[in-house]
């Protein structure tokens, strides 16, 4: 089998394994120290709270929580309070009926007796507020910390916590998928999630979108800006509540529901989780729950990013490991997540959390020195060892730019125990050609190295693009190669301009050349698969508050005559290849051959073989190939197909037979055609 396109060729060849030179386990000194801290941790746990287990399940027992006979029990952490009351709609606002008790360790607790119907106290989808007294006399109106929901009025800048305990709670009845051997990621926002210029819903998303997921091929779907947050334009990473859904996209129910969904269609979900940083808001946030600069977080200048303009994590109090620990556990128990993203990992694990670094050399003294912050890498060990441990399926992905050794390696060994790493130079790499590079200066050695130059044994997802490149002030691949062209030259009825024909093929070839050498995961963002015009914005003061480009056009692809719908049938086609050969999950490729002059990339993996020619004019007949394995070869996946956009240039009947002559390194040879990246015209 082949997978040929009009820059590259697929076929079969046994894959290459690589093995260290000798068969013994070195240990990292440094490794092994970090692996005592975690040791010393789990053993406090053991000790003080009789395990990890119902540690993590602290959402039982803090917040709210109905009794048996309807008691309602609420209890927060507030070490610094001189007093805790609760007031809401239950008791007409009054600041000082209902006093908390004081408990050890700054904890507070109140019950609530049922009323006399018997039913709880506190009415489903009513509001409450913790009020706060401090030593200092000021009284405060906070959220708690664990609300499971939270919502705000429409002229309200500030959320309110709502008490959601729905008499027919949603349940779900699909189980979870298996992990996937390979991950085909597509990551999502909800809110942007349809052509209206609107926040779109949950159920939107459940009814419109995770049947184009399927359909697409991917096998995972990464949730962006799900855990609340107060400001939508934020993209999801300014968490003003870690425990509560969004309710801008609707109700928890309707988020079960979606995972449900997308469950019973085999599709793994990976909530993108914030644990590395959380919003300054204090009435509807974490900051000064209890009016102290700290609690959670660190006390300035340490507790405070200065560039996010947010609040760092303590992540060596015991009860700071509680809530985010969790946290975790809460998102996999009652939604039924299949694993996380875990967001902004440079930040947690360096003191001076990535700033003023221009980038990291790769020496290792960046990795195991004093700037290396010890207590958030242990919660980062820790929390993945008891992820896997609890839910041996559960997929963990790190995003970390620094490159930290054995990131994805097992707690065991020292490493911080994530199953991928994303492979974030990636798309940077792919920006920089495109914005400086003419296209016979393309250097395919420097393509093939920043493709391929990831950790030994350490799983990356890659991906052209992800959020990052479609936010305002950047631009999509497919913006960056057709730009203002895209509004009047991407109708199949009108001839197809040098322009847009380059965009085309390069969009395709960019993109499976990522997916088949770049990882052992692949990883697209919302409306990139068909090439989605212009960029991503939020509805902000310096937009007039529009929601234009706060949308994702999905009825272009709808539309038979755009060229949109033949770049979403090669994102298909080329996942549904991936699907049967399983290049993802196979060994690193053997690249045979990176022709400069030729702009031509060749490599196997996963009985595929895999020709590029990235040339802009220059085609080549007869061109030999290395491949490994005897026999028949056939075309399998054609960039150059005209239901792709392509100019139909190859018989697919055409079968190529190998020869017994050495090449590359390899066994075998054979000859193809080799077609330029865009017709001659």
């Amino acid at each position: 089998m082949m997978i040929y396109t009009s820059v590259r060729i697929q076929h079969i060849a046994y894959p290459v394994v690589y093995f260290p030179s000798n068969s013994y386990i070195v240990v990292c000194v440094p490794c092994g120290y970090r692996y005592e801290l975690l040791q010393k941790q789990l053993f406090q746990l053991e000790e003080a709270e009789g395990g990890f287990d119902q540690f993590t399940r602290s959402y039982n027992t803090f917040g709210v929580h109905r009794l048996p006979d309807n008691r309602l029990f609420f209890k927060e952490w507030a070490p610094a309070a001189e007093a805790l009351f609760l007031t809401g709609d239950f008791n007409g606002w009054d600041k000082f009926a209902h006093p908390y008790t004081k408990k050890e360790f700054g904890k507070w607790e109140l019950i609530l007796p049922p009323k006399h119907d018997k039913s709880p106290a506190v009415d489903h989808n009513t509001k409450l507020k913790v009020v706060v007294h401090t030593k200092e006399g000021e009284r405060l109106y906070r959220i708690s910390p664990w609300a499971k929901y939270v919502t705000r009025e429409e002229k309200s800048v500030i959320y309110d916590w709502v008490h959601w305990d729905p008499p027919q709670p949603y349940i779900q009845i699909h189980p979870r998928p298996k992990k996937p051997t390979s991950l085909r990621i597509y990551e999502a926002h909800v809110g942007i999630a349809s052509p209206e210029g609107k926040i779109a819903s949950y159920t939107n998303f459940t009814n419109n979108v995770l049947p184009r997921i399927k359909d697409l091929g991917y096998n995972c779907i990464q949730l962006m800006a799900i855990m609340e947050h107060a400001y939508y334009a934020s993209f999801g990473y300014q968490i003003t509540s870690f425990f509560a859904a969004s309710s801008r996209y609707g109700t928890p129910e309707e988020l079960k529901q979606l995972l449900d969904a997308a469950h019973s269609m085999g599709i793994v979900v990976l909530l993108d989780v914030v644990h590395s940083h959380a919003s300054k808001n204090t009435e509807d946030g974490l900051n000064a729950f209890d009016g102290s600069d700290s609690c959670f977080f660190h006390s300035p200048p340490r507790g405070e990013h200065k560039l996010w303009d947010s609040r760092l994590f303590n992540y060596s109090s015991w009860e700071v490991l509680r809530f985010l620990l969790s946290n975790l556990r809460w998102w996999m128990e009652e939604y039924r997540f299949d694993g996380f993203r875990f967001d902004g990992i440079t930040s947690m694990l360096y003191h001076h959390h990535g700033i003023g670094k221009a980038g990291f050399s790769g020496d290792y003294s960046e990795y195991f020195g004093l700037q290396v912050d010890e207590d958030s890498l242990v919660y980062l060990m820790l929390a993945n060892h008891i992820l896997h441990t609890l839910y041996p399926d559960c997929i963990t992905v790190a995003e970390d730019v620094s490159g930290m050794p054995a990131l994805c390696r097992g707690v065991e060994e020292g490493g911080l125990g994530f199953d991928y790493r994303l492979a974030m130079a990636i798309p940077d790499k792919w920006i920089q050609i495109l914005k400086e590079l003419k296209d016979e200066d393309w250097d395919m050695g420097n393509i093939v190295h920043t493709l391929t130059n990831r950790r030994y044994g350490e799983k990356c997802i890659a991906y052209a693009e992800s959020h990052d490149q479609a936010l305002v002030g950047d631009k999509s691949l497919a913006f960056w190669l057709m730009d203002k062209e895209m509004y009047t030259n991407m109708s199949s009825t009108s001839p197809l301009t040098p322009i847009i024909d380059r965009g085309l093929q390069l969009h395709k070839m960019i993109r499976l050349l990522t997916h088949a050498l770049g990882g052992e995961g692949y990883l697209n963002f919302i409306g990139n698969e068909f090439g989605h015009p212009e960029w991503l914005d939020f509805p902000r003061e310096g937009n007039n508050q529009s929601y234009h480009y706060a949308r994702r056009q999905f009825n272009l692809v709808a539309m038979d005559h755009l060229r949109y719908c033949q770049l979403y049938a090669f994102d298909r086609d080329m996942n549904r290849t991936e699907d049967k050969y399983g290049w993802l999950a196979a060994a690193p490729a053997f690249i045979s051959a990176t022709h400069q002059e030729d702009k031509v990339i060749v490599f196997d993996r996963a009985n595929v073989l895999f020709i590029f020619n990235f040339h802009p004019s220059k085609s080549f007949q007869g061109y030999r190939v290395a491949v490994e394995v005897p026999g028949k070869y056939k075309i399998k996946l054609d960039s150059d197909e005209a239901q792709y956009g392509g100019h139909g240039r190859l018989d697919h009947n055409t079968e190529f037979f190998t020869e017994a002559q050495p090449f590359k390194g390899r066994s075998n040879s054979i000859f193809f055609a080799v077609l330029p990246t865009v017709h001659n015209m």
